[in-house]
């Protein structure tokens, strides 16, 4: 029973990752209808999705395999740190590489 747990509880952590990247992908494609400062391409939403979806995979590989609760954090940390330097860069080009946005 003890694995049926485990794949209920890994199912269940995997759909809340999936819900959370369409509520966090849907606000963009909301603010698109009523606004036209907001102008989102398919390959913008598309490099989001991948973007989110990776950052919260990785997350949950951690909070998964790792027990050390101070090495944990710091890892998460990293995680969440590389997710919004990415962003940041492919929104506005923070550090001025060719992946910079407009």
């Amino acid at each position: 029973m003890k694995t049926q747990e485990v794949f209920k509880s890994s199912t269940r952590r995997i759909t809340i990752i999936l819900t959370v990247t369409a509520i966090i992908l849907s606000i963009p494609l909301i603010a698109m209808q009523f606004s036209s400062e907001v102008k989102w391409t398919l390959n913008d939403f598309i490099t989001a999705g991948i973007l989110l979806l990776s950052t919260g995979l990785a997350i949950e590989l951690v909070v998964r395999n790792m027990k050390n609760g101070t090495f944990r954090t710091v890892l998460l940390i990293i995680i969440l740190l590389a997710l919004f330097l990415i962003w940041a860069e492919l929104a506005v080009g923070i550090f001025g590489t060719p992946f910079e946005g407009s």
